[in-house]
């Protein structure tokens, strides 16, 4: 089976990923004891993940330690750092670094954003799947999720999901 790439993020309604300033303080709005709105399982279908530097950095302030130090994980830079365990710092090719890992074998790789990393992905039209959960909040600005300047993608409609605090999740293939 080939392996996917999937897109699994939150955004406000209006298509925002964060406040300005990168703040992620609308996301706890949708915290409830017990729901995890199908995270745990999907973490377990991949091996490996991408994400900004941006991003990264973001998660690491929180001061909980890296997620995702069990998977096989590109951290997309401008900047050459060594490797840190399975902490890749990639400045390569973008396109050749998707081609390599779905040639592997292997479960889906994740990509856990952010904006400028999602919105190349889509110029590629690397994605395979896209998992998108809307907070029900509009935020008015901040970093957007889809950008200007992406190509027409045709998805369709695989599930959708309402939960108790509002957050509606919608999961949709790629078609190529």
């Amino acid at each position: 089976m080939k392996r996917k790439l999937i897109l699994y993020i939150a955004c406000s309604l209006d298509g925002f990923i964060s406040e300005p300033n990168d703040k992620l303080d609308f996301l706890s709005m949708v915290e409830q004891e017990g729901e995890d709105y199908g995270y745990v399982d999907f973490v377990k279908s991949v091996d490996a993940v991408i994400m900004g530097r941006k991003t990264y950095d973001i998660v690491m302030a929180m001061g909980i330690g890296f997620p995702h130090a069990d998977k096989e994980t590109y951290i997309i830079t401008r900047t050459e750092k060594p490797s840190e365990g399975s902490v890749n710092f990639y400045t390569g090719n973008l396109s050749e670094l998707i081609q390599e890992l779905k040639s592997k074998e292997g479960k889906s790789i994740y990509c856990d954003g952010g904006g400028e990393i999602v919105n190349e992905f889509l110029k590629l039209t690397a994605f395979d799947e896209l998992i998108i959960s809307i907070i029900p909040v509009l935020l008015g600005s901040g970093t957007k999720l889809f950008q200007e300047g992406i190509p027409r993608e045709n998805l369709k409609l695989i599930s959708s999901k309402s939960f108790e605090k509002g957050l509606v999740q919608l999961r949709y293939a790629c078609l190529k």
